[in-house]
């Protein structure tokens, strides 16, 4: 019993720290840069955590169950993944693209008339009915009838820290799985680690992005400049952060050369 307990106490806490690698950090960060509240920062956390969670799962049992050995090139190549995705984060963050997507999507499904207002750090679309009295929608009505904690923070919100979890557990996923077999020899303890660490990864990644989000969420709403400069610095260490791996990796790790080293870590 205390040889369990202290399995399921460090997987949680290593799960914690893992949520604050410098990669998770600067990818949650240009996500919540635009979210008002900090509980949709913490739902996006969690979001993010579980996206990484299954990514673990799913390459670490592979590994686990059936002794999986990722070849170098293969590794350097999921790593590569990571930084992709920061520099996408970032150039999304700093043209406004999604944002304009997803406002597009929206006036051609309310037809014509309809045009966009940002308030309090939300876009909101509308019409006018026949009495010329405002039909708001926003990006969370799109898609019809939804649960109400979903309505309020979007589809869109949804997904995207959902992916880019998964993304990102990608380059983490085959190290914590190494680990575990280096420590626990029965495969459904390992596999129960692996879970118990993606819980504590989730809970993390709860608290550094409220954390996270804290100014963002102020300056929002008292220091609409400061705000605006915030998310573009988020934006821009996301796409500094992201160029600076795909180097590292691609070039000083040997992806595209003769002789790919890698070491899981």
């Amino acid at each position: 019993m205390t040889a369990l307990f202290a399995i399921v106490l460090l997987g949680f806490l290593l799960g914690m720290r893992h949520a604050t690698d410098p990669d998770h950090v600067v990818a949650v960060t240009t996500i919540v840069s635009r979210e008002r509240t900090l509980l949709h920062s913490a739902a996006i956390g969690a979001l993010w955590g579980l996206g990484h969670t299954i990514t673990i799962l799913a390459v670490g049992s592979a590994i686990i169950l059936f002794k999986v050995t990722i070849p170098p090139r293969l590794g350097l190549g999921m790593e590569l993944s990571v930084g992709l995705m920061l520099i996408l984060l970032g150039v999304l963050n700093l043209t406004g693209i999604l944002r304009r997507a997803m406002e597009w999507i929206t006036m051609r499904r309310l037809g014509p008339g309809a045009h966009s207002h940002f308030l309090f750090g939300r876009w909101m679309v509308h019409t006018h009915d026949e009495d010329g009295e405002p039909i708001f929608t926003d990006s969370s009505s799109i898609f019809g009838w939804t649960p109400q904690w979903w309505k309020q923070l979007g589809l869109f919100h949804v997904l995207r820290p959902l992916v880019v979890g998964v993304v990102h557990g990608l380059a983490g996923s085959a190290t914590v799985a190494l680990l575990v077999l280096t420590t626990i020899s029965r495969p459904a303890w390992a596999i129960g680690y692996l879970l118990i660490f993606g819980f504590g990864t989730v809970a993390g990644m709860m608290l550094v992005t409220a954390a996270i989000a804290l100014p963002f969420a102020y300056s929002m709403q008292h220091f609409a400049r400061l705000n605006r400069g915030l998310a573009m610095a988020s934006g821009f260490a996301s796409l500094a952060f992201g160029l600076f791996l795909c180097y590292q990796i691609s070039f000083v790790g040997g992806l595209f050369t003769g002789h790919p080293s890698w070491i899981p870590r």
